[in-house]
C-alpha cells in the first residue's frame, strides 16, 4: 500500500477517512464548525485528501485548527466589541468554501493534470493567504493603533481594510505556519528532491501569504465596504490572487 503517492489510491483513502472522522468528532466537541460547516469541511477535505494527498489535507486541517485557536484568543473581549466570528466562535459553510474552495479546486486540477508538485505549491500559497488574513483579523482587531490601508489614516479597529502592526506580524506568523506544513507535505511526497528547492518555495509561500493578506485588505476597503463584495467574496478573490502569484513564480523562476 503506497501512502506517498498522490491521487486516488488506497493509502490516501484510508488516511483521509481517518482524518475526516477525527475532524467531525473534534469539531462537534470544540465547536469549531456548525453542522453545515462540518458538512462543507468533509466535502472540501475529501476532495483535497483523495485528489491531492493526505499531507495536503493535514495542511488544510492545520489552517482550521490554528484559525480556531486565533478566533478563541481573547474571545470574550472580541465578543464584547462585536468583533467575534460568531456567538461562540464557530464557523459556517460559507467560511469553509470561501477559504477551502480554491484549495479544493487546485487539488482537483492537480489530479486531472498530474502536475502534483505545481499543485502542491499553489495549494500551499492559497492556504497561506487564508491563514495570513485570518490571523491578521483575529489578532489585529484588538490593536487600537489601526490605519486604513488605502489612505493610511487612523480608523476604527475591526473595519475592513484596516491594518496594524499586530495584524501584520500575525499575518506573517499565519503564513509561516502554512509554509512549514507545505514544506512537510512536499518532503513527504518528494523525498528524493534536494532540500534547497523546497526551502526556496517555502519562503515564497510565506511571502505570497503575506502579500495576499494585503490584497484582501485592499479589496475589503474598496469593494466590501461599498457593498460590491461579501466577506467570502473578498477572501476567495485574495486566495485566488495568491494562487496565481505562485503559478507565475513557478513558471518564471
Amino acid at each position: 500500500m503506497d501512502y506517498l503517492a498522490e491521487g486516488i489510491n488506497q493509502g490516501n483513502f484510508i488516511v483521509t477517512s481517518i482524518v475526516m472522522i477525527v475532524l467531525v468528532i473534534a469539531s462537534n466537541k470544540a465547536k469549531v464548525l456548525d453542522a453545515a460547516g462540518v458538512s462543507a469541511a468533509v466535502f472540501v477535505g475529501s476532495l483535497v485528501g483523495l485528489l491531492g494527498h493526505w499531507s495536503w489535507l493535514l495542511t488544510l486541517l492545520a489552517f482550521l485548527v490554528f484559525s480556531h485557536l486565533a478566533t478563541k484568543w481573547k474571545f470574550e473581549e472580541k465578543k464584547a466589541k462585536q468583533m467575534s466570528e460568531s456567538e461562540d466562535g464557530h464557523r459556517g459553510w460559507i467560511n469553509v468554501f470561501a477559504n477551502g474552495g480554491i484549495p479544493a479546486l487546485i487539488a482537483s486540477g492537480a489530479f486531472l493534470t498530474e502536475q502534483w508538485e505545481f499543485g502542491l505549491w499553489m495549494f500551499g500559497a492559497a492556504v497561506s493567504v487564508a491563514a495570513a488574513d485570518t490571523f491578521a483579523s483575529e489578532f489585529g482587531c484588538l490593536d487600537d493603533n489601526v490605519r486604513m490601508i488605502t489612505t493610511f489614516k487612523k480608523c476604527e479597529p475591526g473595519i475592513n481594510g484596516g491594518y496594524s502592526k499586530t495584524g501584520q506580524f500575525a499575518a506573517f506568523v499565519g503564513a509561516l505556519i502554512i509554509a512549514i506544513m507545505t514544506f512537510c507535505a512536499w518532503y513527504v511526497t518528494n523525498p528524493s528532491q534536494p532540500i534547497d528547492s523546497g526551502l526556496s518555495l517555502t519562503i515564497a509561500v510565506v511571502v505570497i501569504g503575506w502579500i495576499g493578506c494585503q490584497i484582501d485588505s485592499y479589496l475589503g476597503a474598496w469593494f466590501e465596504n461599498r457593498g460590491y463584495l461579501t466577506k467570502g467574496g473578498v477572501n476567495a478573490s485574495a486566495i485566488t490572487a495568491g494562487m496565481l502569484i505562485m503559478l507565475g513564480w513557478l513558471c518564471y523562476t
